[in-house]
């Protein structure tokens, strides 16, 4: 059996797959500098949405050939990058992330999309990496109670409870590895204990035909196949990592806008 047919059969079967070496250390090191520096002149970008418009860095990062090529393979040819985020933990801190499913307040029409989680630092039990409940996702969305725990990195602090917790598996990555998983399935990461950052690129993809259902003027980028739906408006992929002062000032209206998509119960 061919690695790539192993991977969709994993997937399909666990809902997620980890770890896997997309590039090296050397080049992670690369990216993370490039991040960091960004920060200097933007601020901390934890939780930022489509950082890919402002940074060819997290571009080229979302198109990387191996990623879209085990992306096709789950999904199909015809692929649509939805967003990039990078996640952050600092060192010593409380935050975490509740046991959740993505999938539940994004308002697409369809469950063809999936998450990749690409470390830029050492992620295991230590620094905060994510849990994963294998199988989950065979089992659809799951009711979510919301809340306003102050450490919680998600907006409305929902949480999966009807779950058997039993079966989480720590999925822990060295820097330049990433994990796949969809959107069903339930996952959470606990704080940061170690004395690095640590920080992941989270990149979105869902197929083509999808339509989002929470607005009208939702956007995307065609970075495989094509595109014959049209269901979402064009975003502009960053040229440079020199920002840009109109993408800059565009991506944080994008980021609201995603926020607003997100913190919507319809």
């Amino acid at each position: 059996m061919k690695v790539i047919e192993k991977y969709k059969q994993e997937y399909d079967e666990n809902g997620f797959l980890s770890p896997i070496r997309i590039i090296s250390s050397a080049e992670t090191k690369k990216h993370r500098q490039i991040l960091e520096d960004t920060e200097k002149i933007l601020g901390n970008l934890h939780y930022q949405s489509k950082m890919h418009t402002i940074l060819k860095s997290a571009y080229d990062l979302a198109t990387n050939k191996s990623i879209l090529d085990i992306v096709e393979n789950l999904i199909g040819k015809n692929i649509l990058l939805y967003n990039s985020t990078y996640i952050i933990k600092e060192p010593r801190t409380p935050t975490f992330v509740s046991w959740h499913q993505d999938l539940t307040y994004w308002g697409f029409s369809h469950d063809d999309q999936v998450s990749v989680w690409l470390a830029l630092s050492n992620a295991d039990g230590e620094s905060g990496a994510m849990y994963m409940i294998p199988g989950s996702h065979l089992e659809g969305k799951k009711e979510h109670k919301t809340g306003k725990e102050k450490n919680n990195v998600l907006s409305q602090s929902q949480k999966v409870t009807k779950f058997d917790e039993s079966k989480k598996i720590l999925c822990a990555l060295k820097p330049g590895e990433a994990s796949f998983h969809h959107g069903w399935t339930i996952h959470s990461s606990m704080p940061n204990n170690s004395n690095d950052r640590r920080i992941g690129l989270n990149i979105q993809y869902i197929a083509t035909h999808l339509k989002q259902t929470k607005s009208e003027n939702d956007s995307a980028i065609c970075v495989r196949g094509t595109d014959e739906y049209n269901n979402f408006e064009n975003d502009l992929p960053a040229q440079s990592d020199e920002l840009d002062n109109q993408a800059v000032a565009r991506r944080k209206e994008m980021h609201k806008k995603y926020k607003a998509i997100v913190s919507s119960k319809n």
